[in-house]
């Protein structure tokens, strides 16, 4: 099997996720191939073949250009898969590399289980097991669900150009995401709520904690679609991405998405009624409890120590 990984590069930065997707192709025991719209002063520290473009010339993205450069290197390198990060450079690509390939596609895949893609559904709430039914595929894994690779190697460069790069499209650059009302990413200590605190009314406890602790009130996704909490306090890959020194989760299943986004956290305390919560898998310590009852107790016997 071969698979061929497109990496990705942010303002001349090669992402991090370029290494996970290599962790995703040994586990799914595949022959690597890589492509990159990228820098030559900038390659990523990878085994195998890359095929690179210049990004000077064809910008760090143009859906037109870079889809016939990836159709290019199909055509001679003729994978079984072409890999993408779930991002939005690769979320937007990859249907359009499908499409041209006419083959099926799985998104935001979280593992690998005998050569089975898993993907979420229902919120993360379920998993789903599947396979492109045309064999042949484009896949997008999820962010943070594959640890990455350690960068070790040198790759073996063969420069790719175009005979015409026109395209209606044109990139012109990157725009600041409008500025948040908090800053999570500059949070010391965080304590976020997740859907198992039970109610709105319930949030102010949470909170509590949060104070007590000199922190800020983080949340997941659920509870801020529920309209529990503002989105400029979420957390996860449609949220901010946090490496607080202490990174208190409660009521927090631990869904990839919301995992993506805290992993970097220096210590995970995490708050669950389920033993086997996924949350519980990054937690440096798990307290198998009721939040409503833990964080009360907890918030009352921090105080009394200040």
């Amino acid at each position: 099997m071969k698979v061929l990984l497109v990496a990705e590069y942010r303002e001349k930065e090669l992402l991090e996720s370029t290494y996970e997707l290599a962790t995703f192709a040994d586990k799914l025991g595949a022959e690597k191939v890589w492509f990159a719209v990228g820098y030559g002063d900038n390659l990523p520290k990878v085994g195998g073949k890359l095929y690179l473009a210049d990004a000077n010339k064809y910008g760090e993205y143009n859906p037109d250009v870079h889809k016939k450069l990836i159709l290019q290197v199909v055509e001679k390198e003729n994978p079984d898969y072409v890999v993408f990060v779930h991002s939005s450079y690769g979320w937007d690509l990859a249907p359009r590399v499908a499409a041209s390939l006419k083959v099926g596609q799985v998104s935001e895949i979280v593992d690998v289980v005998d050569g089975t893609f898993v993907v979420p559904a229902c919120n993360a709430k379920l998993r789903r097991f599947v396979k492109p039914a045309t064999g042949k595929g484009v896949l997008t894994i999820q962010a943070g669900a594959f640890p990455p690779a350690e960068p070790n190697g040198e790759p073996e460069v063969e420069e790719l150009t175009l005979d015409a790069s026109d395209s209606a499209l044109e990139f012109v650059g990157y725009e600041e995401a409008e500025a948040k009302s908090v800053d999570l990413t500059k949070a010391e200590i965080i304590v976020s709520a997740g859907r198992g605190v039970g109610k709105p009314d319930n949030i102010p406890v949470i909170e509590e904690l949060a104070k007590a602790l000199g922190g800020e009130l983080g949340a997941s996704r659920p509870v801020v679609d529920a309209g529990w909490v503002d989105h400029s306090r979420q957390v996860g890959t449609t949220g901010q991405t946090v490496a607080p020194k202490l990174y208190v989760a409660c009521g927090i299943s631990g869904a990839i998405q919301h995992l993506a986004g805290m992993k970097k956290s220096e210590f995970v305390l995490a708050i669950n009624t389920d033993k086997d919560a996924p949350i519980g898998e990054v937690a440096d310590v798990l307290v198998v409890a009721d939040v409503m009852q833990f964080v009360p107790a907890l918030t009352e016997k921090i105080r009394s120590l200040k």
